[in-house]
C-alpha cells in the first residue's frame, strides 16, 4: 500500500507540471522515429492483422483518451502451450508536457481512438509465427494503445482545453477488461512495453504482478524505456526539464526506479538511443546553430568529438545499470546500436540478420531470461564493433 501511494504521489505532481506547461517539447509528438512505429519488416510479407477493440467498460470508470473517446487494444487468442499465456505490450509514442501540445496530441492515434488505425501488424515480439516469435508466438498477445500522453499514468483533467489525462484509469480499465476475458488463469505473463511504453512497464510492473497469484510467473520487459537523466550538448538537461517537479522527487527518470522493482525485469536499451539523441542530447533547441543536425539523423556524419560525447552517454548508461544487474532475477541486453525499439521490428527481434550480443539474438535473449533457461546480461562493445546494428539514419 505505502508503494502504491508512492507512485500516485509521483502521478499528481507529474500531472501538475504536465497541465500547467511551461516547456514546449513538441518533437516528443512529432519524432521522425514515430514514422518507424508500424513499419512491416521487408523480411515479413505477410504479417498477421489484428484488429482493435474498444473497452466499453471504460467510460464508466472515467477510463478515457485525452479527447474523451474510449480506449482500446488489439488482441490475438493464444492457444495450445500457449492458451493461457499472456503478453501485454503497451504502446510507445512519446508525451505531451503542456496544454498547447496534449490539444495538438489528442486530434492524433496519440490521443483519440477516432484517429487509432483498425487494423495494425503484430511483428517481432507479438507475430505469431514460431520462426519469427520462437518463445511467445503462440501466446495471447495484446497491443494497448497509448492515448494518454503521459506513459499510462495520471488521474486529472482540464476543463478549459477538454483534456482528460486519466492514463492510470485506461491502465486498469484494460487489465480488468483481459482479465475477465481469461487473463484471470494466466499460468505465466510478460508486461512489455516500448519507449514510453517502456518506461510504462517500469511504472506498472509491480502492480502487474500483484494482479495474480503468486503461483503465476510473471515478469517485465522495458524496450528503450530507459530515459536518462542526462546532460544534453549545450550543458543543459532538456529531459529534466520535461520531468520538471516530477525528478524533485526523484521518481519519475527510470534510473531512479528500477532499483525499487521487486518483479524480474528486463531491460534492453541500445546504448546510443535513438530518440534520446533526437530529442534530450542534441534537439534542436539545445543546438540552435545546428552543429549536430547532421550527427543526430545519421551517426555516420558525428565528427570525432561528437563520438566522444555519445560515448560518455553510453557509459552514463552503464552506470546507473549496475545496481540493478546484480539482482541474479534480472536481465539485460545493451546493444551498441543507434536503434529505439527492437522488440516489435521483426528484423531486430528475431531474422536471420538480427543484432546480436555473444552470438544471442534479442529474442533468444529474452526467452531464456523469462523461461530461466540461462541468466542473460550483456553489454555490447563500444561503436563501432558491433556490425550486426540495424541502425536507424534519418533523411
Amino acid at each position: 500500500m505505502m508503494k502504491l501511494s508512492w507512485v500516485w504521489i509521483v502521478i499528481a505532481i507529474a500531472f501538475l507540471q504536465l497541465v500547467t506547461g511551461f516547456l514546449d517539447f513538441n518533437e516528443t509528438e512529432l519524432s521522425l522515429i514515430e514514422a518507424y512505429d508500424y513499419g512491416v519488416s521487408k523480411l515479413n510479407y505477410n504479417p498477421l492483422m489484428v484488429g482493435l477493440t474498444l473497452i466499453a467498460s471504460a467510460s464508466a470508470k472515467g477510463a478515457v483518451c485525452l479527447d474523451g473517446t474510449l480506449p482500446g487494444y488489439h488482441w490475438h487468442r493464444g492457444y495450445g502451450s500457449g492458451a493461457n499465456n499472456w503478453l501485454i505490450h503497451l504502446e510507445g509514442g512519446g508525451w505531451c508536457n503542456n496544454v498547447r501540445t496534449c490539444v495538438y496530441r489528442k486530434k492524433t492515434r496519440r490521443g483519440s481512438s477516432t484517429y487509432m488505425e483498425k487494423q495494425i501488424p503484430f511483428t517481432g515480439i507479438l507475430s505469431d509465427k514460431a520462426d519469427q516469435n520462437p518463445d511467445f508466438f503462440n501466446w495471447n498477445r495484446v497491443k494497448v494503445r497509448y492515448c494518454d500522453g503521459a506513459s499510462f499514468t495520471g488521474d486529472t483533467k482540464n476543463k478549459a482545453a477538454k483534456l482528460q489525462f486519466r492514463g492510470q484509469r485506461i491502465w486498469l480499465a484494460a487489465t480488468e477488461d483481459l482479465m475477465s476475458r481469461g487473463m484471470r488463469n494466466a499460468k505465466q505473463a510478460l508486461l512489455s512495453g516500448c519507449s514510453a511504453g517502456g518506461l510504462a512497464s517500469i511504472l506498472h510492473c509491480d502492480e502487474f504482478r500483484n494482479m495474480f497469484p503468486r503461483t503465476s510467473k510473471v515478469k517485465c520487459l522495458s524496450d528503450a524505456g530507459l530515459f536518462l537523466d542526462a546532460v544534453d550538448v549545450s550543458g543543459g538537461r532538456t529531459l529534466r526539464s520535461l520531468y520538471n517537479g516530477v525528478v524533485g522527487l526523484q521518481c519519475f527518470f527510470p534510473q531512479n526506479l528500477i532499483s525499487n522493482i521487486r518483479t524480474p525485469l528486463f531491460i534492453l536499451n541500445a546504448a546510443y538511443d535513438s530518440w534520446q539523441i533526437q530529442s534530450s542530447i542534441a534537439p534542436p533547441s539545445a543546438d540552435p546553430h545546428g552543429y549536430w543536425h547532421e550527427c543526430r539523423l545519421n551517426h555516420a556524419k558525428c565528427s570525432a568529438s561528437q563520438m566522444r560525447f555519445l560515448q560518455g552517454f553510453r557509459i552514463e548508461m552503464l552506470n546507473v545499470i549496475k545496481g540493478f544487474s546484480q539482482s541474479r532475477e534480472n536481465g539485460l541486453f545493451i546493444n551498441s546500436c543507434f536503434a529505439h525499439c527492437q522488440t516489435e521490428r521483426q528484423d531486430t527481434w528475431f531474422a536471420a540478420n538480427s543484432p546480436e550480443i555473444r552470438n544471442k539474438a534479442i529474442a533468444i535473449a529474452v526467452g531464456d531470461w523469462y523461461f530461466d533457461r540461462a541468466g542473460v546480461k550483456v553489454i555490447d562493445c563500444p561503436y563501432p564493433c558491433d556490425k550486426s546494428c540495424h541502425n536507424l539514419v534519418f533523411k
